[in-house]
């Protein structure tokens, strides 16, 4: 999906025009794919932009930065402002959050440690991943050829730039097959996630997903649809060994990357249940719709649009 510009990008402390947000060819990233990042949503709510778990999506960025041996010239707390104050720099009352940290430029080889660490917060209106048709109508998925990156040799529990070439190599082949999304299994051939979500199978009013040990990432939007399974009554089932065989013949598959993919799992009225308990968590500045929109909202808990 293109990319609509806004106005500002925070990069490494100061926010600065979308256009002059620039970085050297020779930088490390590009060539190594040495970087780790966050995807998150900002919702336009009833108490005005709400930030989706934004201290759960911290934290995992900075998880993802020591397993990269990565040190992060900012706190959590100076990352989490950074986001807040991006959104309010562009006046946005939804959008999409992608803070990323990458080995800059001044070294190049293999070993990545005496390059510099650079830090960027770029924010952008992007609706639904799958497409807003997606909402109504689902989705076409194949079964990958790609397999899911071993847990040995590349670890799932990171959100790293380089690692997501093997969910571009599924995803394109799914495309080019003439589906909308692929599946991927992991080396023992047991179904891990999508390209870039994590999978739910729904049967017999138990939801059914494959435990973090398979290989998917842990990812803020499963543990949230689990949570919330539960507090609705619905059993939550984790098992190793999905096969491909489970997916025939199933009355409901989803596919978990943002939360507009609730409205699929749980009905609207589910959905509602989920934004009232959105509005009934405290937030840092929670203005009403009549309110000053810039403020953000610092969701502590679910948060939805």
């Amino acid at each position: 999906m293109p990319i609509t510009p806004v106005d500002k990008i925070w990069v490494d402390g100061d926010l600065v025009d979308w256009d002059d947000a620039k970085v050297h060819v020779l930088s490390h990233a590009f060539h190594y794919g040495s970087g780790i990042f966050e995807g998150i949503r900002c919702y336009d709510t009833v108490r005005g932009p709400g930030v989706w778990h934004l201290d759960e999506h911290v934290k995992r960025l900075f998880r993802s930065a020591k397993l990269y041996h990565m040190e992060l010239p900012f706190s959590q707390e100076a990352m989490a402002e950074a986001i807040r104050d991006t959104i309010r720099a562009n006046g946005l009352a939804s959008c999409y959050v992608r803070p990323l940290a990458f080995r800059g430029y001044g070294e190049m080889g293999v070993n990545p440690l005496n390059a510099p660490v650079n830090v960027i917060v770029a924010v952008w209106p992007w609706g639904a991943y799958l497409g807003e048709e997606a909402l109504e109508q689902g989705v076409r998925v194949k079964i990958s050829s790609w397999k899911r990156n071993d847990q040995n040799a590349l670890p799932a529990s990171a959100k790293a730039t380089g690692q997501y070439i093997n969910g571009v190599l599924a995803k394109v082949e799914s495309l080019k097959a003439g589906y909308d999304e692929a599946i991927m299994l992991n080396h023992a051939g047991f179904i891990t996630d999508g390209s870039g979500e994590n999978v739910f199978i729904a049967r017999n009013g138990a939801l059914f997903t494959p435990p973090i040990s398979a290989g998917c990432l842990d990812g803020i939007t499963r543990a949230s649809v689990m949570a919330f399974a539960r507090d609705l009554g619905v059993v939550i089932g984790l098992r190793a060994r999905l096969a491909p065989l489970h997916l025939r013949f199933l009355p409901m598959l989803r596919v978990v990357g943002v939360i507009e993919f609730a409205i699929e799992i749980f009905g609207h009225a589910g959905l509602q249940q989920l934004r009232n308990r959105a509005s009934s968590m405290p937030t840092a500045a929670a203005p009403s719709r009549g309110g000053n929109p810039s403020k953000i909202a610092q969701e502590t808990g679910v948060a939805a649009g």
